[in-house]
């Protein structure tokens, strides 16, 4: 994911002040370097919650290194970060920092975004 596609799909923060979320579907951004072990390590795990989750929950990559400018917009200062977006317009996003077993990961998504 880009910033543009950012922009376009998720929040305008260029744009906008206050939080709205310009899509429908819940989100899951993982941001990551790409040089970063634990971001490597959690790559196939986002990859099976892709699978394991397809329909109910988009599933993005963001590459900070890249994608520096939003890495400081959103004050991601280590990595993984993963965002989580609710699809409730009015429901901000959180970030999850660091390594974690899927089974949390499922939890998460479980709870904050599905309400499950």
């Amino acid at each position: 994911m880009t910033q543009d596609e950012f922009r376009a799909k998720i929040f305008d923060y260029n744009a906008q002040t206050e939080w709205t979320y310009n899509g429908t579907e819940c989100v899951v951004i993982d941001c990551y370097y790409s040089w970063c072990g634990p971001c490597k390590r959690l790559a196939p795990i986002m990859e099976e919650l892709a699978a394991d989750y397809k329909g109910q929950v988009r599933f993005y990559k963001m590459d900070m290194q890249v994608e520096s400018d939003m890495a400081r917009a959103f004050g991601i200062s280590s990595c993984p970060t993963v965002i989580l977006i609710p699809n409730d317009k009015s429901s901000k996003p959180y970030a999850v920092k660091g390594l974690r077993p899927k089974e949390e990961w499922v939890e998460y998504i479980n709870k904050a975004l599905l309400g499950k």
